[in-house]
């Protein structure tokens, strides 16, 4: 193994093996830290932990844990995936992860880019900029468990980090990869080690990857790794081909984006769909297993979601908790998973990370094999013989996007 990453959750995970998978490395991602030695022609390994929104001291746990086992198969360097939203609060915990990490590595400068052009996201002097408007306009400041509102990247990571942070301007990024390089080593020399770097479009991406060759720790969103294949030599070949799979699909959704709200809209137009609301959950209404025989028996091609407005989000967090709302939604979820696959279902689509996260775990599953790209930064994926799925980012995929999915699972579109 070449390059060793760590997603802090399940939809960045496989946007991150997905770029690399694209890039031309043989790239696994797995869920969790696997038990035993990796396949010896893996060359990517992207191990997917669910440690965004826990507390900083386990994220850190996890994350060296992780680690460990990555060094183990003798990984060159090793990349900390993270939100192209950089999603996060004042306590972490991209800060304090990234620094453990750094600690352990004995790293040296330390890019920081959630960059993603492909899918919207720029940094113009340390701001992040979703589309043409600013991380804290974008929607993302009304997040449930992680709101932006400082679109400063250097700010919110210097309120989680213990030293100061850096900066390598749009100029020098232009620049290309020495002149990078060479501002890496200055800000490091003035006591910088975590360093913002800019970037507005992929050929930034690429001369940021050439800029990264031999540095022990990289960070970032998945646009980040783009550049980093060819430095193992590594260059882009045709893909696998995929085989899909037959039968039922069942679509679960848990989040609370402006993107999925609106794919949820247009799939509720010609396709049926149940509503489960925190009121419903908590008022036992409404049990997995009821959800799970409902989607079953629909035709089509059913959703089952509970994502709502910021409104009714603040609502039911007031009424029932935060910690308490997300944790019985994320139970939810995964019953709902595993109760459909034991009735037949053989390939899902979860929207959200959390709720991504929850049916991964739920579902048991270890290690998934990349296949082609449904829309960008989601891959399909298949689970093992007889399950395929996609785990999308919220804020991910076009309108029309489950509808492509299931096709793409399916086997019946490229």
């Amino acid at each position: 193994m070449l390059l060793g990453c760590i997603g802090d959750d399940f939809t960045g995970s496989s946007d991150l093996a997905n770029t690399l998978a694209k890039a031309g490395m043989r790239t696994v991602q797995y869920s969790g830290v696997p038990q035993g030695p990796a396949d010896p022609q893996v060359q990517a390994g992207v191990v997917s932990l669910k440690t965004r929104s826990i507390p900083a001291a386990d994220a850190i746990a996890q994350s060296l844990k992780a680690l460990e086992w990555l060094q183990a198969q003798g990984c060159e360097q090793i990349y900390f995936k993270y939100c192209s939203t950089f999603d996060s609060t004042a306590d972490g915990n991209i800060g304090p992860v990234a620094e453990a990490l750094a600690d352990a590595l004995d790293a040296r400068a330390v890019i920081v880019c959630p960059a993603f052009p492909g899918t919207g996201r720029s940094i113009y002097q340390g701001h992040l900029f979703v589309k043409d408007v600013l991380l804290s306009e974008s929607g993302m400041q009304n997040h449930p468990l992680t709101p932006m509102t400082d679109p400063d990247i250097r700010r919110v990571l210097a309120t989680q980090s213990s030293g100061p942070v850096g900066h390598v301007d749009a100029a020098t990024v232009l620049t290309g990869a020495q002149a990078i390089r060479a501002r890496l080593d200055t800000e490091f020399a003035a006591g910088k080690r975590l360093i913002v770097v800019d970037a507005l479009q992929d050929a930034d991406l690429m001369q940021i990857g050439a800029a990264a060759k031999g540095l022990e720790l990289v960070t970032g969103g998945s646009g980040a790794a783009l550049g980093l294949p060819i430095n193992f030599g590594i260059t882009a070949r045709d893909s696998t081909s995929w085989t899909g799979e037959h039968g039922k699909c069942v679509v679960l959704s848990g989040s609370c984006s402006i993107a999925t709200r609106g794919q949820i809209a247009h799939h509720k137009m010609s396709h049926p769909a149940m509503e489960v609301s925190a009121d419903m959950l908590f008022g036992r209404e409404i049990t997995a297993q009821t959800a799970a025989d409902w989607a079953m028996n629909a035709e089509g091609l059913p959703l089952v979601y509970s994502s709502a407005d910021p409104e009714a989000v603040k609502v039911a967090q007031d009424k029932y908790g935060r910690d308490e709302s997300a944790e019985k939604f994320e139970h939810f979820f995964a019953d709902v998973a595993r109760m459909c696959t034991e009735q037949g279902a053989r390939k899902l689509l979860t929207a959200g990370g959390e709720t991504s996260g929850a049916v991964v775990e739920g579902l048991s599953l270890t290690q998934l094999e990349i296949g082609p790209e449904i829309d960008p930064g989601v891959p399909a994926l298949r689970a093992r013989e007889g399950l395929v799925l996609a785990l999308k980012s919220g804020n991910f995929g076009s309108v029309e996007y489950f509808e492509k999915a299931a096709k793409i699972l399916d086997g019946t579109q490229p």
